[in-house]
């Protein structure tokens, strides 16, 4: 079990373009499957980092009903391109109502739930959000370990969440990306530099 209980923060329906989003505006805003735009630029893999019941963030709870202090199915992976760690994702979904998804989220092992969730015609997508992580969220930290980082550390990153409905379940899936990922190419060799 683990909690990711300590956090606050807005999340925001609209991204606005400003030099510090600009070249992530493509990957926040694409409401097709990340993890097939990922596949088109190199060779694709999910390593688990964790899964099990624990303390959704309070946004999270409040985004999902669920109450104060109670446990949801939480579930953190990487997703790499050519070994190279470039998201990472945080889902949680309610233990109540019971449904397929407790047993599919249980199952999925190495895989990707952004596969499921596209291959599915039950799912439903809600409106992306948007946000900055800094180290005032519950979610900066476990984000900043799985993505890797050489060097010095950034004081923020850029993150977006998507609210899925499947019948009378629901999940909330949160994607945070690594700078990395602006280096991919559509065709999995790294974009060439930017002329200065």
């Amino acid at each position: 079990m683990f909690d990711s209980s300590a956090s606050q923060g807005r999340w925001r329906s609209r991204l606005l373009r400003t030099p510090a989003n600009v070249a992530f505006i493509p990957w926040l805003r694409d409401r097709a499957s990340l993890t097939a735009r990922i596949q088109a630029r190199g060779g694709f893999a999910v390593r688990v980092l964790r899964q099990g019941l624990g303390l959704p963030t309070t946004d999270e709870a409040r985004r999902l009903g669920i109450g104060p202090g109670v446990l949801a199915w939480i579930r953190e992976v990487a997703l790499l391109c050519d070994e190279q760690v470039v998201v990472f994702a945080h889902t949680v979904l309610p233990r109540r109502p019971r449904g397929p998804l407790q047993v599919w989220l249980a199952r999925l092992g190495n895989r990707s739930l952004g596969a499921l969730l596209f291959a599915h015609p039950g799912f439903k997508r809600g409106k992306i959000n948007f946000r900055r992580l800094d180290n005032r969220h519950a979610l900066f930290a476990p984000a900043l370990r799985a993505l890797q980082r050489d060097g010095t550390a950034p004081d923020s990153l850029w993150a977006r969440r998507s609210h899925f409905r499947f019948g009378a379940q629901s999940v909330l899936v949160t994607e945070v990306f690594a700078a990395r990922i602006l280096k991919l190419s559509e065709t999995g060799k790294k974009a060439p530099p930017a002329a200065s």
